[in-house]
This record gives structure tokens, C-alpha cells and sequence, in this order.
């Protein structure tokens, strides 16, 4: 995975996160919980994404890859 998988799958978490906050402040715990799980899920994706990165970029690396990551994000 990369970098770019990463900020895809941390931006997903805080989307369902935010959903799910939402859903408890309407009472809708079924789907809370179902985004609550979802958002859980794209964490872990980031964090399996990450630790790959940590192993394969030098540090040089990785900061050119997170900024470029993180600009397409914006852009799209």
C-alpha cells in the first residue's frame, strides 16, 4: 500500500466518524454502530499502509510522498 492509501483510508475514518457521531446525536445506534465499525476498518487499512511505508521510503521519501498524497486529496 501507499502513501496515497493511506490519507485515502484516514480521510474515509474520519468521514464514518463523523457519521457515526451524528447518528448517535439522532438516536440511530444501529447505524452508529455500523459506521463506528467502518470507520475502525479504513483505521486499520491506514495504520497496515503506514507501517508498509515506514519500511520501504527513507524518510526523504515518504515526505514527498505524503505531500503528493495529500494534494491529490485536496484536489479531487
Amino acid at each position: 500500500m501507499s502513501l496515497d492509501e493511506a490519507a485515502r483510508q484516514l480521510k474515509m475514518a474520519v468521514h464514518d466518524a463523523q457519521v457515526a457521531f451524528d447518528c448517535v446525536g439522532l438516536g440511530d445506534l444501529d447505524r452508529a454502530q455500523e459506521h463506528a465499525v467502518t470507520a475502525r476498518a479504513a483505521v486499520n487499512a491506514a495504520e497496515a499502509a503506514l507501517a508498509r511505508a515506514q519500511q520501504d521510503l527513507t524518510p526523504e521519501e515518504a515526505q514527498a510522498a505524503g505531500e503528493r498524497a495529500v494534494t491529490a486529496l485536496e484536489d479531487a
